[in-house]
């Protein structure tokens, strides 16, 4: 029997044997999670798929974040803004599809300051207010986070990248610490947003113990969202020459996150699909429950590269590829469903 048979309770599994499961998996023992992910996610949310229409406002950045494309010291980086009315547009035509969230994405740019920004963030909320507005601008203020939240944003999503201190230090510049990341997340979650965080698998210099780190930190912070994605080099940072993360133990990840977070939504995030051609369908079978197709302009799509060869894909054909797999879109916000 695979290890995975023989596991009934992964939360309360003791660290060490998590780390011989992270280690020795086969194909059986993931096929065996995959399956009990989907029922955990049929649970709570059935069969439905929700969407999140990404707009990337800014590939501006103030940091200098090793992994990174957008990093400020990266002279090749195609640097735009995305003007309010480019935004609204893009949320008008978003609507019209289907889409009832809209993630307002961009590097860490002072040009979008708390002014600017909730003037924007008001404006989606009047223009269509019953849609959730999601933010991922990085690391702010907590009065910044209480003020975009006042104007309307409901979510934000914050990977924390890791949850070890060493392997996080490893990958950022020295000002950027995971102290102040943590902070940002508690400061979310105090302001009322629904928080999401996540990591990134097969980073440099990530170890067994960085993940059993990271499964522990989501065990304890329990956030309403958790996006995982395999690390995928970009040519113009210091890891160039790194070697791309596993879709399969990215994978696994996410099964294991399903089962130890029932009620979170879980993306099959745009990494994924970069990685592999079908690695969204196969996030979707692993027990993801969020796609978040691009709805950027159509000029500014390829200048958002902080990996190589980012998948920017919209909504073409997205509708027939999760029927095929049995689930259905499902045109509403899709809130995560807060369990006992």
């Amino acid at each position: 029997m695979t290890n995975l048979t023989r596991i009934e309770n992964l939360d309360c599994l003791p660290r060490d044997e998590m780390r011989v499961l992270l280690e020795s998996y086969t194909p059986e023992d993931a096929e065996c999670l995959f399956i009990r992910a989907r029922k955990v996610r049929e649970r709570v949310y059935g069969r439905a798929v929700y969407l999140r229409g990404l707009i990337e406002i800014s590939s501006y950045c103030k940091n200098d974040c090793y992994y990174c494309g957008l990093r400020k010291s990266n002279q090749r980086a195609q640097r735009y803004r995305l003007s309010k009315e480019e935004i609204l547009k893009c949320c008008e035509e978003g609507y019209a599809l289907g889409l009832r969230t809209f993630v307002l994405q961009g590097g860490e740019d002072s040009w979008f300051d708390d002014e600017r920004l909730c003037d924007i963030v008001h404006e989606i909320r009047r223009g269509w207010p019953d849609c959730a507005i999601t933010l991922s601008l990085g690391e702010r203020g907590r009065e910044s986070y209480a003020a975009l939240f006042e104007a309307g944003a409901n979510r934000y999503l914050l990977r924390h990248e890791t949850a070890n201190e060493k392997h996080y230090q490893s990958l950022h510049p020295e000002e950027l610490t995971l102290r102040n990341r943590l902070r940002c997340l508690r400061d979310l979650r105090e302001v009322g947003y629904q928080a999401g965080c996540g990591f990134m698998v097969g980073s440099p210099g990530q170890t067994v113990d960085c993940l059993l780190d990271d499964l522990d930190f989501l065990r304890d912070f329990r956030p309403e969202m958790v996006g995982i994605g395999p690390f995928l080099p970009h040519g113009d940072t210091p890891f160039a020459q790194e070697p791309p993360g596993s879709p399969e133990l990215t994978l696994l990840l996410l099964g294991i996150v399903r089962v130890l977070l029932p009620g979170a939504l879980l993306p099959a995030t745009t990494a994924l699909g970069t990685a592999s051609p079908d690695g969204r369908e196969r996030g979707l079978l692993a027990g993801a429950n969020v796609i978040m197709p691009n709805i950027s302009p159509a000029r500014v799509r390829g200048k958002y590269m902080i990996y190589d060869g980012k998948e920017t894909r919209g909504m073409e054909g997205l509708q027939g590829r999760v029927e095929g797999l049995g689930l259905e879109i499902t045109n509403v916000r899709g809130d995560a469903i807060e369990l006992e």
